[in-house]
This record gives C-alpha cells, sequence and structure tokens, in this order.
C-alpha cells in the first residue's frame, strides 16, 4: 500500500493485521471458489480439458446475499435451521438476533467486539465435519432459503448468465453455504467466509477474517486475477454501504435494496438503484435484513451456548 507523504513523494506503509487478514481472507476464499468450480466442472460428465467456458470470458457478475439475492440473512436462516435441530436453542437464536439489530442501530463495532465474535465462530465449527455443514446446508436450504430468493435478483443474475458471463456471490457467509445456494441457483460460484479444516474436520482457524467489507473487494480481485477478469467490465451487487469496497472494484455498481447509507452514495455517485421492496413488505424483513454484518460471528455465538449447556 501506498501513502502521500508531506512532501509529495510516495512511499509504502506496512499493512495492518487487520488487512493482512483482508488480504489472507480474499486469497482463501478465491481459492476455495475456483476448488468448488473445478469439481463441480469434474464431475459434469465432461473431460477436464474441454470444460464449457463463458462466452464473454472477462466479464462477471458479482452479487451480495443477505437482502441482496435473498430476503433477510442466509446464515441467521442457517442457524434457525440448526435450532430446529436441536443444535441449540429458541433463545439463543433469538439473543442472536437482538445483538445484532443492537450493532446495526449503534453502527458501532470495536475492534474488542469483532476479535471476541472471531473466537466464538472459531468455538463453534472446531471438531466438526465439513460435510455435515454441507449436509445441513442443503437440508435448510429446501426448508427456509429457497422462497426467499428476491426474483428481481435472480433475474438479473440470468441476465449475465445468458449473457455468458460468470455470476458469483460474495458473502460473509461460510463458504459451505454460499456454495449451496449458488449451485441450487445455477450460477458459477460463491465467494464466502473460509475456515480451515484438515482431513475433512474444521480445526478451529479462519482462514485470514470473516468475508467482509474490505475483504469482499479483495476476494473478487483475487478471483478477477485467476479468471482472467476485467474488473473494469464487471458488476457488483449489494444491499449494504459495508459493501462499497467491493462495488467500487468494478467498472458498474448497482445497489439492490439499499440501505440509507448506500442510497445515499448511489445517488451521489451516478450508481443503479434496484429497490424490489414495496410498502410493508419492506418494513417487515427490516429485523431479519439487519443481521448480515456480523451475523457469521452472532450465529456461532448461540451454538456455543449450546455446547456449554449440554
Amino acid at each position: 500500500m501506498t501513502v502521500a507523504s508531506a512532501t509529495g513523494r510516495f512511499r509504502r506503509s506496512t499493512p495492518t493485521p487487520a488487512q493482512l487478514r483482508a488480504t489472507a481472507a480474499g486469497e482463501a476464499s478465491a481459492d476455495a471458489a475456483m476448488a468448488q468450480v473445478a469439481l463441480d466442472n469434474a464431475g459434469d460428465g465432461h473431460p477436464a480439458d474441454t470444460l464449457v467456458v463463458p462466452r464473454d470470458l472477462t466479464a462477471a457478475a458479482f452479487f451480495d446475499v443477505d437482502n441482496t439475492m435473498i430476503m433477510g440473512a442466509s446464515i441467521f436462516h442457517f442457524a434457525r435451521g440448526l435450532a430446529a435441530r436441536k443444535y441449540f436453542t429458541g433463545s439463543d437464536l433469538a439473543g442472536m438476533a437482538w445483538k445484532q439489530l443492537l450493532f446495526r442501530v449503534s453502527g458501532r463495532e470495536s475492534a474488542t467486539s469483532v476479535a471476541t465474535g472471531r473466537e466464538q465462530a472459531l468455538s463453534f465449527v472446531a471438531g466438526r465435519e465439513t460435510a455435515e455443514i454441507t449436509r445441513l446446508g442443503e437440508e435448510i436450504f429446501d426448508e427456509l432459503i429457497a422462497d426467499k430468493i428476491w426474483a428481481g435478483t435472480r433475474a438479473l443474475a440470468q441476465m449475465h448468465l445468458d449473457a455468458g458471463q460468470q455470476v458469483w456471490l460474495v458473502t460473509a457467509t461460510p463458504v459451505e453455504l454460499a456454495q449451496i445456494i449458488a449451485r441450487r441457483l445455477g450460477l458459477t460460484g460463491a465467494l464466502g467466509t473460509v475456515a480451515e479444516s484438515a482431513d475433512g474436520v474444521f480445526t478451529g482457524r479462519l482462514v485470514g477474517d470473516i468475508l467482509h467489507g474490505p475483504a469482499k473487494a479483495q476476494a473478487v480481485r483475487a478471483l478477477a486475477a485467476r479468471e482472467g477478469l476485467n474488473l473494469r467490465r464487471c458488476t457488483a451487487y449489494s444491499d449494504s454501504h459495508n459493501d462499497v469496497p467491493m462495488l467500487s472494484a468494478v467498472g458498474t455498481a448497482v445497489a439492490v435494496n439499499p440501505d440509507q447509507d448506500l442510497r445515499e452514495l448511489a445517488r451521489a455517485r451516478g450508481w443503479q438503484v434496484r429497490d424490489f421492496r414495496t410498502g410493508r413488505r419492506a418494513a417487515r424483513i427490516g429485523v431479519p435484513s439487519v443481521l448480515g454484518a456480523g451475523a457469521v460471528a452472532g450465529a456461532v455465538a448461540a451454538g456455543i451456548s449450546h455446547r456449554r449447556n449440554a
């Protein structure tokens, strides 16, 4: 990273720990995305050297998930499914929702709370099999997520697919769940939060950090480098001001169901705005939709509570 000095010259600054974690998270997410696509392609009946590739090889679309592609927060719906399976209690789930609502209302997230949330996330996944999370994700998608896809956003994604472009989800949600959503929607793949695993079991360590804010932009850039994409020809969609780094990394930014801060910024920068909410429906989804930013840590915190009380 370079910064301007008082003399007008540029000097290289030392990345902060948060920047290093964001970079690591982005790189890991891109690696996981490419690995999953390779697996999917290897199992589709086509020889590896004759894979069908998109017609438009240098353009792609990147979609945030929570309140952009689906109504509410995907991890909250996943947590509801886990609660129904007695992974933790309904009161734990309510506590998670309330904590996330308070965070979004206050707009403040301290370094301590971020670190605590990260530790809670690691404690919850440690020792669990990756196959178990994938299996549960498939079931919970059918039960709680499939009917919450925004038809308007799905149509936008299909527009890019029909143009021969890649379409990727980019989300703080665990990559295993994000990939299920992408696969069920017929998209190219997903960039999500990566938890380290060994021999099919989560180790209890994140690779880098939660894929949020600047880390999403890092993941998009890393994927673009691997796929030979021209970011100026790419499009990004999101509902949240937190995703401005990702929206700013591409040539075309679109605010979908935007929060107030993003709506104002989109107006100032001349970005497109698409809002598929109407009247009371928008009000009804307000509470679950605010759970996106820190929901990964919140959901797994509820899981920890169940473990401790079990």
